[in-house]
C-alpha cells in the first residue's frame, strides 16, 4: 500500500462522490477527489492515433511537468508488424516496462483500435494500473454509459480498471493524480486478460 508519496492538499480540498453504475455492456463515469502526487510518475498513454492525437498532445502540455509520460512512438507504425505476440512483447518490453499505469484515451474509434487492445493487453500482462479517460469525441449511449474497449471492459467489471472524464481530469489535475493513484493500487486478482486478442481494427 503506497502512503508516503501522496500527500492530501488540505487547503484546496474538494472531494467526489458519483460512482455511477455499470450497465450491461456500457460504462458509465467515476470521479475522484484531490491529491497531489510528491514525485514524477511515468504513465503510458494508448489512444488511437489517426483520431484522437489532439486529446493527447493536451495531455500532455497539461501534465507534463507533473508527470513523466512515455515518449508518443506511434507504437502501430514503429512496430512493423501484424504478428500480434511479437508486437504485444515488444509493447511491453520497450513501452510499458518501467511505467506504472496505462491511460486509455477513449475516443469515437478507440474500441475499435487492434493496438489499443494490445496495448492493454501488454499493460495488464505486467499488472500495471489501468486507468480509462473518457474524450468528447465519445458519444454518450441514451442510458449515459460510453463505448469502450473491450478487454477495457472486463477490467472494469472485474474491478481492476478506474474510469473518469477528461472535462474532469484536465480541469483538476488533483483529481487526476487520486485516479492515477487507485488504478495503481488496485488488487492483481482482479485482473481479466482472458479475453482473445482484437485481429484487426473496426
Amino acid at each position: 500500500m503506497r502512503t508516503k508519496p501522496y500527500r492530501v492538499a488540505s487547503a484546496a480540498r474538494s472531494h467526489y462522490d458519483h460512482d455511477y453504475a455499470l450497465y450491461g455492456s456500457r460504462l458509465s463515469v467515476m470521479s475522484y477527489g484531490w491529491i497531489v502526487p510528491a514525485f514524477k510518475p511515468k504513465i503510458f498513454v494508448s489512444y488511437h492515433h489517426g483520431g484522437d492525437r489532439e486529446y493527447y498532445d493536451a495531455l500532455c502540455r497539461v501534465f507534463c511537468n507533473a508527470y513523466d509520460i512515455v515518449r508518443d512512438s506511434s507504437v502501430d507504425r514503429i512496430i512493423d508488424s501484424d504478428n500480434a505476440e511479437y508486437v504485444i512483447r515488444r509493447i511491453r518490453e520497450e513501452y510499458i516496462t518501467g511505467t506504472s499505469c496505462t491511460v486509455v484515451l477513449c475516443g469515437a474509434e478507440t474500441p475499435r483500435r487492434k493496438f489499443v487492445d494490445w496495448e492493454i493487453k501488454a499493460t495488464l500482462d505486467k499488472q500495471h494500473g489501468l486507468l480509462g479517460v473518457n474524450l468528447p469525441t465519445n458519444r454518450s449511449y441514451p442510458d449515459g454509459t460510453w463505448p469502450v474497449p473491450d478487454r477495457f471492459l472486463d477490467n472494469y467489471r472485474s474491478g481492476y480498471a478506474s474510469f473518469v472524464q477528461w472535462s474532469d481530469v484536465v480541469n483538476n489535475a488533483g483529481l487526476f493524480a487520486q485516479a492515477l493513484h487507485e488504478a495503481r493500487g488496485k488488487e492483481t486478482w482482479k485482473v481479466d486478460n482472458s479475453r482473445e486478442l482484437r485481429s484487426r481494427n473496426g
